[in-house]
């Protein structure tokens, strides 16, 4: 037993620090998620591409459309959030990062919440909502226990953003289990993803732009965090919320036009066009672009010109998919101590990527084909994610840096 003060056992600290025995791959909070978030991509793309034209009766009763949205959304794109918390986190703080059996406990908690969703007519009621809306809330805690000890106080907007994540899974749970309109609980989760690219990028793209391009003897670099970028991220929200609640309103048509505006000369400000010889900079740039583009589009969806549901692809598959995939690849990159420079391979799924962004919303131009169109940018995503497990994989499971993470 430990040491006693005045007759109480003294509680056994939590195990921190990177893990240094066991399986590499719950060594560090990036490995375990960046690489399921690769394979759900793959397998929860193929099974809704399969209920779309082969019916197949994937999500049970929450039908395969709801099931789909859910499992890109909370599925796939909380996978790649945690992996990126879990990393970024500690180098914020300073503390030593959540391994070892901590993170295999949040990482079975993730699994559940998939196989639970997939067959969620096979548990009792409310068994599999109760399994699915665990992880984001547990992942908040983690996050918010390691920022409120390091005292980063300007880091307490990504716990609203994580938080927001939660709710917005719940609400999606408690609407569909009445049979009601998730599209609401979808947005609310769009909505904050991009603040969260929005905030993220806003220190990631510059930061490895101007690194890059100082590499290089270039002194026209990327502007500093500014007043400007503040009145951005504020519009955004305004023009996010409006959209989430009433996203036929012509004043959030009006304000989402302003955010598409703004978040385009902040893009620009960054100077990304010079960063074209290192697709591993240059495709931060490119899947940053879509957020003013999904902006516009919902100013376009509102005047009816585009399909509501292309222009909320264009911030899911475009600003979310290419963003995360960007991030998955260079962060393992540099906490793996491989050179930071995409491959051929990893240059190629960027690109299969960027054109399922693309394909998605020719539905629009070409309704006639909207099934064909929709397999295509479909199988686009599939081919970019196991071009990603493919290269990525290996090093995942088993690449050690020599001298530590």
């Amino acid at each position: 037993m430990a040491a006693t003060i005045e007759g109480q056992p003294r509680r056994q600290p939590v195990p921190r620090g990177i893990a240094r025995t066991g399986p590499v791959l719950f060594s560090y909070g990036f490995r375990p998620f960046f690489l399921t978030a690769g394979l759900w991509a793959i397998a929860a793309m193929g099974l809704w591409i399969g209920a779309l034209i082969l019916d197949w009766p994937v999500g049970g009763s929450f039908g395969a459309p709801n099931w789909h949205a859910h499992e890109m959304l909370f599925g796939y794109t909380s996978a790649a959030l945690a992996g990126f918390l879990l990393t970024a986190v500690p180098n914020w703080t300073g503390r030593l990062p959540v391994s070892g059996t901590p993170l295999i406990g949040l990482f079975s908690v993730w699994i559940a919440g998939r196989l639970a969703m997939l067959w969620p007519d096979a548990l009792p009621p409310y068994f599999a909502v109760v399994i699915d809306a665990a992880f984001l809330p547990l992942l908040l805690a983690i996050c918010a226990r390691e920022i409120v000890a390091g005292r980063k106080w300007k880091d307490v907007k990504i716990l609203a953003g994580v938080g927001a994540l939660a709710l917005a899974n719940i609400g999606y749970h408690a609407v569909a289990a009445n049979g009601g309109d998730i599209g609401m609980a979808n947005r609310a989760a769009i909505s904050a993803y991009i603040m969260l690219i929005s905030i993220m990028g806003g220190r990631v793209v510059p930061s490895f732009t101007r690194n890059w391009l100082a590499k290089r003897g270039k002194t026209a670099l990327p502007a500093p965090f500014s007043r400007f970028d503040t009145v951005v991220l504020l519009i955004a929200l305004l023009a996010l919320i409006g959209w989430t609640v009433a996203p036929d309103a012509v004043w959030v048509a009006a304000l989402a036009a302003t955010a598409g505006v703004l978040h385009g000369i902040r893009l620009a400000r960054w100077r990304g066009w010079k960063t074209w010889g290192e697709k591993l900079v240059s495709v931060l740039h490119v899947g940053y672009s879509f957020v003013p583009l999904g902006f516009f589009g919902i100013t376009l969806a509102q005047m009816g010109w585009l399909n509501a549901i292309s222009a909320l692809h264009l911030f899911t598959v475009g600003a979310i998919g290419v963003m995360t995939l960007a991030v998955m690849t260079r962060a393992t990159r540099g906490h793996t101590g491989l050179p930071l420079a995409a491959s051929k391979t990893t240059a190629i799924s960027y690109g299969l990527l960027i054109l399922a962004a693309i394909a998605r919303p020719l539905v629009d131009v070409w309704p006639d084909l909207t099934v064909e169109l929709l397999a295509i940018a479909g199988t686009f995503w599939i081919l970019a994610f196991v071009l990603y497990a493919l290269e990525y994989a290996p090093i995942l499971l088993r690449r050690r840096r020599e001298r530590g993470e």
